[in-house]
């Protein structure tokens, strides 16, 4: 009987601390289209590209 409670209390600590701007999108990074400076990403989901100054992909969505 504990077990489904657990279940659902654990689906609904999950449902509030995911971050819905990002859950859609699965960040790709392309190496060959680096620079010095900056980090290359393309979005696998939407097909949004962006550079990163500090070398890792974009907390939120940006599709539009």
């Amino acid at each position: 009987m504990i077990y489904p409670i657990i279940f659902i209390v654990a689906l609904v600590l999950i449902m509030i601390y995911s971050r819905p701007e990002t859950r859609g999108c699965r960040w790709r990074m392309d190496k060959r289209r680096d620079t010095e400076e900056q980090s290359f990403f393309r979005c696998a989901a939407c097909g949004a590209e962006v550079m990163s100054d500090t070398g890792k992909p974009p907390q939120t969505c940006l599709k539009t």
